[in-house]
């Protein structure tokens, strides 16, 4: 088969990865795969997924329009290089690269268009256009049941044009992964940290954590919250741990060897208000962490076998924090629950399987 991926940018994310990870099973397996980025190719220190796919010989084309006032241009470029490489499918993840993608790979006489909707953001604005979109693609991957569901209420996806494939990990990357030494952050190497990882965005519910900073970093205690990533919030998450103290609190940017981090950590916290199937819990299940995730997209499939010691009520700091509290206090059970987590991202969320259950589609899909 010959594949086109196309995404908006291959900054470290969620979306970057899962595509690069179907890239590179694709090529193993034979198939002829290129991807397209919109956006300009990312900085040195970000671009593991870049240099990832092109150590497996994936050729990848930087559109480097990195703004939305760029549409006609990137819909205009894309085509024609669409048309020049001739792919039978064309695959697009996120907003930006499933409404240009779609239009580019139509004009191009792509015979196969496959959106991917990662996450339940309900903006008016988006949904209408991904609506109208989404009536020019043959078929529609989403992340998880309820972000099918969602697709099928906001985006008006019909079911038999509709797939779930969840994301999946590599287990082995981050459970052997070595712990970093806190002490590179002037905290003692025995402190109990809560981790959150992602970006500093109102969607990531950051102010639940602030409301609890008393309870999940008590001053006096050996009790650590660290904070990774970067973002818009960066500026007011920065001024807030500076007030409550780096001895308590600390943000860290984004950092390429994130199982390390996790691996130091007792916990990782998750408050977002949406998510599609969040990568990061994942990650956090194969470095053998519990984890406390607000209840929203995607959640519930991944911690369904101990929903209720790991899930909230979004928006419900109290709970939130009374269930980070009891792994914070009994290191046996947060060890047992981990390695429940483990076993789970293990047998269910392989990439492998989901290598196979993408590549089953397309060939389904063209086949028809």
């Amino acid at each position: 088969m010959r594949i086109a991926l196309v995404i908006t940018e291959l900054n470290p994310g969620g979306a970057e990865r899962c595509l690069s990870e179907i890239a590179i099973g694709l090529a193993d397996n034979g198939d002829d795969v290129r991807v397209y980025s919109f956006g300009s190719p990312p900085l040195p220190q970000k671009a593991i997924f870049a240099e990832r796919l092109s150590s497996h010989g994936i050729s990848v084309t930087y559109l480097n329009l990195d703004s939305a006032w760029h549409f006609m241009r990137a819909r205009r470029e894309l085509a024609k290089l669409l048309r020049s490489f001739q792919p039978s499918l064309v695959q697009t993840f996120l907003f930006h690269a499933n409404v240009i993608g779609t239009l580019a790979a139509k004009d191009a006489g792509v015979k196969v268009c496959v959106g991917g909707i990662r996450v339940a953001e309900a903006n008016r604005i988006r949904c209408q256009i991904e609506r109208r979109l989404i009536k020019k693609m043959d078929h529609v991957v989403c992340v998880s049941e309820e972000v099918k569901l969602f697709s099928h209420q906001y985006l008006g996806t019909q079911a038999e044009r509709t797939s779930v494939i969840p994301n999946a990990v590599d287990v082995p990357a981050f459970s052997t992964a070595h712990p970093v030494a806190l002490h590179t952050i002037s905290w003692d190497d025995d402190s109990v940290v809560t981790l959150f990882v992602g970006r500093m965005h109102p969607q990531k519910g950051l102010e639940l954590i602030q409301e609890q900073i008393d309870t999940l970093a008590p001053a006096g205690s050996n009790r650590r919250v660290l904070l990774i990533g970067e973002g818009p919030l960066a500026k007011k998450i920065d001024d807030w741990t500076q007030q409550v103290g780096h001895d308590r609190v600390q943000r860290l940017p984004w950092h390429p060897n994130i199982a390390a981090w996790m691996r130091a950590s007792r916990v990782l916290v998750l408050p977002s208000r949406y998510e599609g199937m969040p990568n990061v819990v994942l990650e956090a299940m194969a470095a053998g962490l519990p984890v406390v995730c607000s209840n929203v997209e995607g959640s519930s499939t991944l911690l369904a076998h101990a929903a209720d010691d790991q899930l909230f009520d979004s928006g419900d700091s109290p709970a939130m924090a009374k269930r980070v509290t009891r792994f914070l206090d009994d290191a046996d059970f947060a060890r047992e629950l981990g390695l429940q987590n483990q076993a789970r991202a293990r047998i269910d969320f392989s990439i492998p399987t989901m290598v196979d259950r993408y590549r089953t589609l397309y060939r389904d899909l063209l086949n028809r």
